[in-house]
């Protein structure tokens, strides 16, 4: 979006495609994006009372914090982060005003710091630990398709950037 509103030929047809049409782009877009974040979930251990408690405490605070700070805000004229530095409180007031930058962030915080190596398994790591392996002939076959370079790119690249 930087680099096509740069271009004003570019800039005008953004602004000129309708509102209820962006609105409906945007709701597929974030509708397919929230369905690959549960996609994701497929393979955790749904059933553990640790997990549970991860997405259960991730998905209130997410829903809490930014409907307090939004209340904060209407009601007091600026946001809840108040100190000096004005640039330091907009970007606080920012990323906690974000249901999903909320639950994003709590949820990587409890799920790598609750008991994280007693529960590989159920945390879902034992199907991504193949893929994580990037040495030819130490990781899935799946890898060099889908990550390898186009065509002949690798003749071109030296080895030690591969």
């Amino acid at each position: 979006m930087i680099f096509f509103s740069i271009f004003g030929k570019f800039g005008a047809f953004f602004a000129s495609i309708p509102l209820p049409i962006f609105a409906a782009i945007y709701c597929i877009l974030f509708g397919i994006v929230a369905a690959v974040g549960i996609s994701f979930s497929q393979f955790a251990n749904k059933n553990s009372m640790r997990n549970i408690y991860i997405i259960g405490l991730s998905l209130f605070l997410g829903i809490s914090i930014p409907q307090y700070f939004a209340e904060y805000t209407a009601s007091a004229g600026r946001g809840p982060a108040r100190t000096n530095a004005g640039w330091f409180n907009d970007i606080i007031n920012t990323v906690f005003a974000s249901g999903p930058t909320v639950a994003l962030i709590v949820a990587s915080l409890l799920d790598n710091t609750l008991e994280p190596r007693a529960n590989e398994n159920d945390r879902g790591l034992s199907w991504f630990t193949p893929f994580l392996r990037r040495r030819k002939g130490y990781s899935d076959p799946r890898n060099e398709e889908f990550y390898s370079y186009p065509i002949r790119v690798h003749d071109f690249v030296p080895h030690r950037f591969l």
